[in-house]
């Protein structure tokens, strides 16, 4: 007759085995902790597509507080995947919602939660927009190939008032990279002359960039980088 009080009377080999199956069902009931986003601001490197790798210009909001980033716009057509460099084994991150081909520069809405956005990447601090660079100022790019490199304005050589021509290192990869006077966001790199580091670098003035957002008057609209904390 078994005690009511205490039961049947378990071996300890069926404890053990009950106890180690309880542990088995324990954890896998459990959450695992997820991953942290990725880290992403200006002068980070993006793929899109899982093809094509260019930088970022800058990250911060619009208008109405969407999360948004800016780059070259022939790194990728509109609704084009962003995924991160730094983890893309974390997944999309965002998309192209709007890509520009006469300006070449493109709007990334990012998914809230999916980065980390940041202000300053490496050495390289944005925090705001200034007017195009003019001769002889030294501008400076961060680019996810050739890191950070200077060089003299030249200013607008083609007299656009688009774009800006500097004798700065680039090369394939650093499209959209920030250009910079001090922490001033003042253009982003669109292409190179010539052979390699050799040849001048083009890219399109940030104030120009923002002039057309204002103009559509849609997502990217009064589009500001985020505060450097």
């Amino acid at each position: 007759m078994r005690n009511r009080t205490t039961g049947p009377a378990w071996s300890h080999a069926a404890l053990a085995t009950m106890a180690a199956a309880a542990m088995a069902v324990g954890g896998a009931g459990t959450a695992q902790a997820r991953p942290e986003p990725p880290a992403v601001g200006g002068g980070s490197g993006i793929i899109i597509d899982s093809r094509a790798e260019c930088t970022l210009t800058t990250v911060g909001h619009d208008r109405e507080g969407r999360l948004l980033g800016l780059t070259a716009g022939h790194c990728g057509d509109q609704g084009a995947k962003v995924r991160a460099e730094a983890d893309p084994s974390y997944g999309v991150v965002g998309r192209f919602v709007y890509s520009d081909p006469t300006l070449d520069y493109a709007v990334i809405e990012f998914d809230p939660g999916r980065i980390a956005p940041l202000a300053r990447v490496g050495a390289t601090t944005i925090t705001g927009i200034g007017a195009p660079a003019q001769f002889p100022t030294v501008v400076c790019k961060k680019g996810r190939t050739t890191g950070t490199s200077c060089g003299v304005a030249w200013g607008d050589v083609r007299a656009t008032n688009n774009e800006t021509w500097t004798q700065m290192c680039v090369l394939q990869g650093d499209s959209g990279a920030p250009v910079l006077v001090g922490t001033t966001l003042v253009g982003m790199v669109n292409a190179y002359l010539g052979i390699g580091c050799f040849g001048p670098e083009v890219g399109t003035n940030i104030s120009a960039i923002i002039a057309d957002l204002e103009t559509r008057g849609d997502v990217g609209a009064g589009y500001h980088p985020l505060p450097a904390g």
